[in-house]
């Protein structure tokens, strides 16, 4: 059954209930104002109360389909809003958003919730025990639900600060998760502000309607509403370029911990070519007399040195020398 609650109001008083034919007739027929509740309404419904209120196919349209984004639409002496409650699930980190289609106009408000959030049973409840605030019409009604639908985002906005407040602890800890943790509650501010930015000019153009309809100057209710919805969406927008400078800094500090390491690994990299220089030269100094001792190894049976007595001498000295040759040139090119 998709009618929550359906009643006739006179001064702010309930005076009948029943289903949303009997209380939109009476209405219409005997004066007082028609509050009709929807829960997910199937098409008959709808376009039942469609006709007798003579609401815009649009905005019906609009309701049979759901997920809207918030606004507010004027069709005629008919007002069509869509607004997107929110509650914050602090143990995944995400947003969980619900949808609330209003139709009001002359003597009737028609809510429609397309998902738990909001209780609007509570906010009905609250208004029967102030009549006061009742009897002032349709668009009482409007402010009660607008003004508990800010309220819930006021939680939120207090735990995605605290989630903010975390990162940022997180961010210089050196926590290789806090990038994933950054991207995903980036996403979820982002379609808290597609929920919340366009609030301020749909409180901006309410007020102006319900001047227009009641004749007064000011609307000070809804004046109240919009101060809160203005200060959410400063602190969403907040939100967003926090995140975002969390997300560079994270960026900037690990290229800072890349550089590093490929510093270290040149480092490491020149250190053994130092290395490797040095075994290299002194390989080559000890190979010439190797080599020179290699050559008078050979045995030859004619051999002019054989017979000198400064041959063996002079193998030795062109040993010396070569060695010391070799170790001048490496110790000049700073191989030693």
């Amino acid at each position: 059954m998709t009618l929550v609650d359906a009643a006739v109001y006179r001064d702010g008083r309930r005076i009948l209930s029943g289903t949303a034919a009997e209380v939109l007739h009476e209405a219409k027929a005997f004066g007082g104002m028609a509050w009709v509740g929807l829960y997910r309404p199937d098409s008959d419904e709808m376009r039942e109360i469609a006709q007798a209120l003579d609401l815009h196919p649009l905005a019906v349209e609009d309701t049979l389909v759901g997920h809207q984004r918030a606004k507010l639409e004027r069709y005629g002496e008919m007002t069509f809003l869509v607004l997107q409650p929110a509650r914050y699930m602090d143990d995944t980190e995400t947003v969980e958003f619900g949808e609330v289609h209003i139709f009001v106009g002359p003597g009737y408000v028609i809510t429609v919730r397309h998902a738990e959030n909001p209780n609007l049973a509570a906010v009905r409840h609250r208004l029967e025990e102030n009549p006061h605030v009742l009897k002032l019409g349709p668009y009482a009604v409007v402010w009660a639900v607008c003004d508990d639908i800010i309220d819930q985002y006021l939680p939120v906005v207090q735990g995605v600060e605290n989630d903010i407040d975390e990162i940022e602890d997180e961010l210089f800890s050196g926590d290789p998760k806090v990038s994933k943790r950054i991207f995903g509650l980036q996403r979820e501010v982002i379609d808290l502000q597609h929920a919340t930015t366009p609030l301020v000019s749909m409180f901006d153009r309410l007020q102006k309607i319900v001047m227009e309809v009641t004749g007064q100057s000011e609307a000070p209710a809804l004046r109240d509403v919009d101060d809160h919805a203005r200060l959410v969406v400063e602190q969403v927008d907040t939100f967003r370029a926090t995140l975002d400078s969390a997300l560079t800094v994270h960026a900037t500090m690990v290229e800072q911990e890349n550089n590093e390491a490929m510093r270290r690994m040149a480092e490491s990299g020149l250190q053994q070519n130092e290395q490797v220089k040095k075994v290299s030269g002194w390989a080559a100094i000890l190979f010439a007399p190797t080599l020179v001792g290699t050559i008078y190894g050979m045995n030859f049976r004619y051999m002019p040195e054989l017979n000198w007595v400064f041959g063996y001498p002079m193998a030795l000295g062109l040993m010396l020398a070569t060695s010391l040759t070799l170790y001048t040139v490496f110790k000049g090119k700073g191989w030693l």
